[in-house]
């Protein structure tokens, strides 16, 4: 009877969980390693998008000064995900995994001891490095461990674990600033960074380099390979994968901060809500946003990359606008809060396959790094320019005209992409 059962269940590839099932154990090392890194990697980011209000009030800064440190922090990521793309090509999507988590776990500690605007503008910058350089060197990895059929399952699960380590920080920022003052509480949740760093120990000792990196290594040291520069991904074989892939990620990462890095900000100031009330409408989207990345990842691989994108993109920019520009209270704001995460969030869970299947193993890092970092780098202009611009225009609709565009270009970019869907690695 349990072979039975357990025959079913794998024959059935619909079945929630039958696809993992069928992972061998250094797949599954694999995904959990990246998922938790991708968390860890999501806790520390999402710090700053809490303490917000916070420091603005401590130390008598403007809005747009606030945007422009979480968009240094974004710009500066950008730059860090393409050179630890190209780096993982060259040297390993493990070790550069390793290094980029230890690297963003010092420096967000060390912002619990900046003491002015420009110390932690320094430390946000350098933070920003290695939680660019932490999600090009993970998507690789995963991307080339995953077998064809269940890859966008496998990129989407990693990418759920975002919502868990947002979720991790608002606990954090809940309950230290419950009971600390704040003068202390927004010193001690940056300190909560460095345990991350922890994580790397479990990296070194579990996690392998991929059978396709390793094969790659070794016809370059045998010289029956010559090994390609990493701007082949600016050649004409590529160029316009790279640009329309940029464009896809300039709208999706665009689109989610502009909204997301001032949602406690809007909560708190515009709707007037508590620490206590901004945490519950938090959570309500982040729970959401987690469901997203999930069923987007199941939704990836049954719809096709395209098509996923597109639908995400529409409902993400009808959800933003009800948010935004309808007159509803609080209470149909906390429902509108389920639709706005799930969509706004699920839209990422795409383009990790997406990206692995538009370039081959020699620049797949370069590629991947390049074009979600590109698009990092432009889409981290918004929070700043909503910070700028809601100086002179109620804030929810300077949020709310910089998210719909950012959606817009998303489909402008998926209609013309290729569908990669099934395709493989090896090819």
């Amino acid at each position: 009877m349990s072979d039975q059962v357990a025959n079913t269940t794998t024959e059935q590839g619909g079945a929630v969980l039958g696809w993992y099932q069928e992972l061998s154990a250094k797949e599954r090392r694999t995904l959990w390693a990246c998922f938790t890194g991708w968390a860890l990697d999501a806790m520390d980011v999402q710090l700053y998008s809490l303490v917000i209000v916070t420091i603005t009030a401590l130390w008598s800064i403007s809005r747009g000064d606030a945007g422009l440190l979480a968009t240094a922090t974004l710009l500066a990521s950008s730059v860090g995900g393409w050179l630890v793309g190209i780096l993982a090509d060259r040297f390993g999507r493990v070790r550069m995994l390793q290094i980029t988590i230890l690297w963003f776990s010092v420096f967000t500690f060390l912002c619990a001891f900046a003491n002015s605007y420009e110390q932690l503008f320094l430390f946000r910058a350098l933070q920003g490095f290695g939680f660019g350089g932490e999600y090009a060197a993970g998507a690789v990895l995963i991307g080339e461990i995953i077998r064809d059929e269940h890859r966008g399952k496998g990129n989407g699960i990693v990418h759920s674990g975002w919502a868990v380590g947002w979720g991790a920080a608002v606990i954090a920022y809940t309950v230290l600033f419950t009971f600390l003052p704040e003068t202390v509480a927004w010193r001690a949740l940056f300190a909560v960074g460095i345990l991350p760093a922890i994580f790397v120990f479990f990296i070194r000792r579990f996690v392998d380099e991929p059978p396709l990196f390793v094969e790659a290594q070794s016809r370059y040291a045998s010289g029956r390979e010559a090994r390609p520069s990493f701007l082949q991904i600016f050649a004409p074989s590529f160029l316009r994968t790279t640009i329309l892939a940029s464009l896809l990620t300039i709208g999706t990462q665009g689109g989610y901060y502009a909204i997301m890095i001032w949602l406690p900000t809007y909560l708190k100031t515009v709707r007037g809500l508590t620490v206590l009330s901004t945490g519950g409408y938090l959570a309500i989207i982040i729970v959401a946003s987690f469901f997203g990345y999930v069923i987007s990842a199941y939704l990836t691989d049954i719809l096709g990359r395209r098509r996923n994108f597109i639908l995400f993109a529409v409902c993400s920019m009808v959800t933003v606008l009800a948010y935004m520009f309808l007159p509803i209270g609080d209470s149909m704001l906390l429902f509108l809060g389920a639709p706005l995460g799930f969509f706004a969030s699920g839209i990422y869970s795409g383009i990790g396959a997406f990206f692995n299947e538009l370039y081959p193993t020699s620049v797949r890092g370069s590629g991947i790094g390049f074009c979600f970092n590109i698009g990092r780098a432009i889409g981290a202009l918004f929070p700043a320019l909503v910070g700028y611009i809601s100086a002179s225009m109620p804030l929810g609709e300077a949020i709310g005209i910089f998210t719909v565009a950012a959606y817009g270009l998303i489909i402008f970019a998926a209609l013309l992409l290729p569908e990669t869907k099934g395709r493989s690695l090896t090819a």
